[in-house]
């Protein structure tokens, strides 16, 4: 069974903001391969929903409803509701998580 996977404003905005910011500081290039390999994530995320792990900034307060998986350092935020994968977030791993985590996604979420 494939899911269909729907990118949140706010995701998109994520992804537009890594890529530019990788375009512009590091090299072009470098900027389509993160946004290939990111967009081949979603990709897999259709076929295997269910595969990423409870954030763990998350579960220490008990919210078990979302889920992350990896293209390092970039971390992919999604919720999977009947038969949609909803990705929320597109976080560089390396900035503060909880702060962004919770101001995100539980004070502000976007579905």
């Amino acid at each position: 069974m494939t899911y269909e996977v729907l990118v949140t404003n706010d995701a998109s905005r994520d992804l537009a903001e890594t890529c530019g910011f990788i375009a512009q500081h590091d090299d072009a290039e470098k900027a389509k391969y993160v946004l290939a390999q990111i967009e081949n994530a979603f990709g897999r995320l259709a076929a295997f929903p269910f595969r990423g792990v409870t954030p763990s900034e998350l579960a220490e307060i008990g919210v078990v409803d979302y889920r992350e998986v990896f293209f390092k350092p970039y971390r992919i935020f999604y919720t999977v509701i009947e038969k949609r994968v909803y990705v929320v977030a597109i976080i560089d791993g390396r900035r503060d998580l909880r702060s962004f985590l919770f101001s995100r996604i539980l004070k502000n979420p976007s579905l």
